[in-house]
């Protein structure tokens, strides 16, 4: 039976010195100009910004609210939106878990972590800022990083809302 709030069964025999070629690659700091994660989040909020920059009618208002808006929804929908692995690696171990379960195998506050924890968080005030504080649009950017950061909390760590996100074997 289906409830309002689930917790996924926990990964049984994760080696924490194992490494998973799905979440590996978030832990790239950007060392190189080919690598990197971390470098990788801020050229597509600048992008972001630049692409909704040039549009005609985007005030500088309009266009830092989009690239906040539109950063959330991709940081949600690739962190916290998809569960598995494409690969075919630890035996299904994380099958039922997000990337953001995945990272740093479930370790929390991690220099990662922290790091994706705390760019939206910036991009909101940059938003919120070039907005000139106005209440509407303040509501609607801080609406947006709620929801991501509330995701990223440990509490809500495997936990899913109404079967969300639950994989094939956990309706059982």
């Amino acid at each position: 039976m289906r409830t309002l709030v689930q917790r996924v069964a926990s990964v049984a025999n994760l080696n924490e010195h194992s490494i998973n070629p799905n979440s590996h690659w978030v832990n790239l700091k950007g060392t190189h100009s080919t690598d990197g994660s971390w470098t990788t989040n801020i050229v597509v909020i600048i992008a972001l910004r630049l692409v909704f920059g040039t549009v005609p009618w985007t005030t500088p208002e309009l266009s830092w609210t989009l690239t906040n808006l539109s950063y959330c929804l991709f940081q949600y929908i690739m962190f916290h939106g998809i569960i598995g692995t494409p690969f075919e690696v630890n035996q299904g171990a994380y099958d039922n878990l997000t990337l953001w379960e995945q990272m740093d195998n479930g370790e929390q506050y991690t220099p990662t972590k922290k790091f994706l924890t705390v760019v939206p968080i910036i991009v909101f005030l940059i938003s919120t800022h070039y907005s000139n504080y106005d209440v509407a649009t303040f509501i609607i950017n801080f609406t947006a990083v709620l929801i991501v950061l509330i995701a990223k909390l440990p509490a809500f760590h495997r936990v899913r809302f109404f079967g969300i996100n639950m994989g094939q074997n956990e309706f059982n």
